[in-house]
């Protein structure tokens, strides 16, 4: 009996320029996540995706969202972003309040604290964002780096009810 696998099954190993490529596109991430954690770290005191929570609710309605809205919003699980809110609330950042349409529903609210915060640590934060990634990039290349992260992104987050997203977990 032949178990060797058929070359259907067999992986489709990347070319070396595919390797190549992958392997700065994971330096490069890895970078510039470590380059923009330590910058809020040093300016806020707060981790890159507790910034990325505080403008979430910022941009928001009334400056508060949906448990759950903010997971999605932020790419994060339910459970991931429940703790880094209680981080947030003893910093009093931010605050939960109950659902008035869903009593099973919690909300995130922005406070007045927390608006401070990001209004002080925001420009530093531009900054490094510019300095790491576009005024490395002429103009088309930032356009194509966002077409390229758009196609990306749309693949990884298919419409489907039963994807297996982050923030359904």
């Amino acid at each position: 009996m032949n178990t060797a696998p058929s070359s259907a099954d067999a992986p489709r190993w990347l070319t070396e320029e595919e390797q190549r490529i992958w392997r700065s596109y994971l330096h490069a991430t890895t970078l510039l996540e470590d380059h923009l954690d330590r910058q809020l770290q040093r300016d806020a005191g707060m981790p890159h995706v507790y910034y990325g929570l505080l403008v979430g609710l910022a941009e928001a309605p009334h400056r508060r969202l949906r448990m759950t809205e903010l997971a999605m919003k932020a790419k994060i699980t339910r459970s991931r972003l429940s703790h880094a809110i209680s981080r947030l609330e003893k910093s009093g950042w931010v605050r939960r309040e109950d659902c008035p349409s869903d009593k099973r529903g919690q909300l995130a609210v922005l406070t007045d604290a927390g608006m401070e915060v990001l209004k002080r640590s925001a420009p530093g934060h531009v900054a490094a964002v510019r300095q790491a990634l576009f005024e490395r990039l002429t103009p088309e290349q930032q356009k194509s780096l966002g077409e390229i992260m758009q196609i990306v992104a749309e693949g990884l987050q298919p419409d489907d009810a039963g994807a297996d997203l982050p923030w359904l977990r």
